[in-house]
Order: structure tokens, then sequence, then C-alpha cells
């Protein structure tokens, strides 16, 4: 039993000292959300084309439908993996980014590279 609990020690010592030493041990603890990364700005789609969401570096969107271009036009704010947005009408709505995927009111965008 000692043994296995000297043993248990060191291990712990060991992926400590290795966790110190990395130049991120962030990187070791936890995945980066999409707020951290910024991986969010761009063009979102759904599979068919249909519905497009232009998420813009200054917190603005832009979403066409169709042949609609600008059908809806507002502000959007990222927490985590959850995407908030407001029209300028004043309409709310969000979503959620899920292994890079947009899953938004029923709806599954994904991003154009």
């Amino acid at each position: 039993m000692e043994k296995l609990h000297n043993f248990n020690r060191l291990l712990i010592i060991s992926m400590l000292v290795a966790a110190y030493s990395c130049k991120s041990p962030s990187k070791l603890m936890a995945v980066d959300t999409i707020e951290q990364t910024r991986e969010y700005i761009g063009m979102w789609v759904t599979k068919d084309g249909y519905i497009r969401h232009e998420l813009l570096a200054g917190n603005r969107y832009d979403e066409a439908r169709g042949n609609r271009k600008s059908a809806y036009q507002g502000s959007y704010k990222i927490t985590g993996n959850h995407i908030d947005y407001k029209d300028d009408t004043g309409f709310t709505a969000d979503g959620e980014f899920i292994e890079g995927v947009l899953h938004h009111a029923g709806m599954i965008l994904y991003k154009e590279n």
C-alpha cells in the first residue's frame, strides 16, 4: 500500500512539474472558448445556403435570407460559446457554438472558409 501511495504522489508531482514548465499551462486544462479565439468572426451559413449570418469584428451582424441581402442587421455579444443577437428593430435571439457549429433558433449554421 505504501508503494502505491508513493507512486501516486510521484505521479501528481510529475504532472504539476509538466504543467508549470509548459509555456501555456491553460492549454492543458481547458479548451479555449469561441469568445477567446474569436473564431466566430466571418460568414455562417445553413447547409442549403438560404440563411447567411455574417458576424463582423465590430460586434455587428448582417443576415441574408435567400436572395434578400441584409434582411436583418443588428448587434451581437459573445460570452464563452454563447451568442446573443439584437437586431436593429429590437428583436432578440440567441445561440450556441458547439464543436465549431452555430446552433441558432432551430437552425444549424456552418462557418464558410
